[in-house]
């Protein structure tokens, strides 16, 4: 009997133990995420102090940008020292740029990460379901039939983007759900409903005048020449409404994404709706981004990757830090598409399909190895 107890004390006593390392195990690797996620806003942020100063017309040093924001800041209190033109470059012209780089940048990777969770296929990105072929369609038309058109406004190009987009993703929605079909059925979708809108752009090329063909040539670039602040402020905003609340919902993306659909239900996720919500949110991210500046592919491809390898799947964590490799992803493309060929400025479109395609291609192939494992 005392041999029982003291085994079943002894047994006890080590299963504690275990639990209290499994405990500090833990504590340790949230604070590794917790530095490493400071370091990289850090880094973020220097990169982007670097974007702003570097190579325009002009270089101009991080000392004149922060004299400049800290005069406008200051509504006047402060003596003006600055250049006034270097101050409105900076201003109205790079500082726009690169909050642009860093919000779209985000917004495209958290867009991605939700589009991989809801389909459970790392190899999925907004543009699987067709978003940005109807973004370039609805582009193209409203340049064909805008150019001269006073009454369009600056924002006809943007809007008719956007509404493609949406459409196309509604269909989509529709389609791959109908009787109950599932990811699959929507990727699938998602991919012809893509060769059908990239068929009507084309399409619109072929008929377009030559000042037309050339604005929606550049516009299917992908590009952040021109950025306003009033467009930085609408993705922002977009951005945000967006993050805030499915970051709320991080545990059941985890449920889902780990355990599929039967095992979330049966801890009381409604998969639907959640599926609902992140394809709405995903789609309205992307297509807000897409419809100012233009079609980014790879962005949410690569961000979610980068960010899975550094703090793995676990989405209360890879939400942000997705969105933080994925602005600095888009940052880094356009400074160096800036830089590249000075003073021609490369699209960004162009430099992030430079290191997209290896960075898929060896996503594939490391993909069809764990299958063969």
């Amino acid at each position: 009997m005392t041999d029982t107890l003291e085994t079943e004390a002894g047994g006890t006593g080590a299963a504690s133990v275990e639990k209290g390392r499994g405990l500090a195990a833990r504590y340790r690797e949230g604070g590794r995420r917790r530095i490493l996620l400071i370091a990289l806003s850090f880094a973020l942020l220097m990169i982007a102090a670097a974007a702003v100063s570097v190579r325009g017309i002009n270089d101009t040093s991080v000392g004149t940008l922060a004299l400049v924001l800290m005069e406008r800041a200051s509504l006047g209190y402060l003596p003006g020292s600055s250049d006034e033109q270097a101050a409105r470059v900076l201003l109205y012209l790079r500082l726009p740029r690169v909050v642009m780089a860093l919000v779209a940048g985000a917004a495209l990777s958290v867009s991605g990460v939700l589009m991989q969770a809801i389909t459970r296929n790392p190899l999925v990105s907004p543009y699987t379901i067709g978003v940005s072929s109807a973004a370039g369609f609805g582009a193209s038309v409203a340049i064909m039939f805008g150019i001269g058109l006073q009454a369009a406004g600056v924002y006809f190009v943007p809007l008719s983007a956007f509404v493609c987009a949406l459409l196309c993703a509604l269909a989509v929605f529709s389609l791959s759900w109908w009787r109950g079909m599932g990811a699959q059925a929507m990727i699938l979708t998602g991919i012809a409903l893509m060769y059908l809108f990239s068929a009507l752009t084309a399409a619109v090329q072929f008929v377009a005048t030559e000042e037309q063909l050339a604005r929606v040539v550049h516009w299917t670039f992908g590009s952040l020449n021109g950025v306003q602040w009033d467009a930085v402020g609408l993705c922002a905003a977009v951005l945000f409404a967006v993050l805030i609340p499915i970051q709320a919902r991080a545990w059941q993306l985890n449920a889902l994404t780990v355990a599929g659909d039967d095992v979330a239900r049966s801890l009381g996720v409604d998969v639907r709706r959640l599926r609902t919500f992140a394809i709405l949110f995903s789609v309205v991210s992307a297509a807000s981004v897409i419809s100012f500046v233009g079609v980014i592919g790879f962005v949410g491809l690569i961000g979610p990757h980068l960010a899975r390898m550094m703090i793995g799947g676990d989405h209360r964590l890879l939400l942000p830090f997705a969105a933080i490799c994925g602005a600095a992803l888009l940052l880094a493309a356009d400074t160096i598409g800036r830089l590249a060929f000075s003073p021609t400025v490369l699209p960004v479109g162009i430099v992030v399909a430079f290191v997209g395609v290896p960075v898929f291609l060896h996503l594939i192939v490391s993909r069809r190895r764990e299958a063969f494992a």
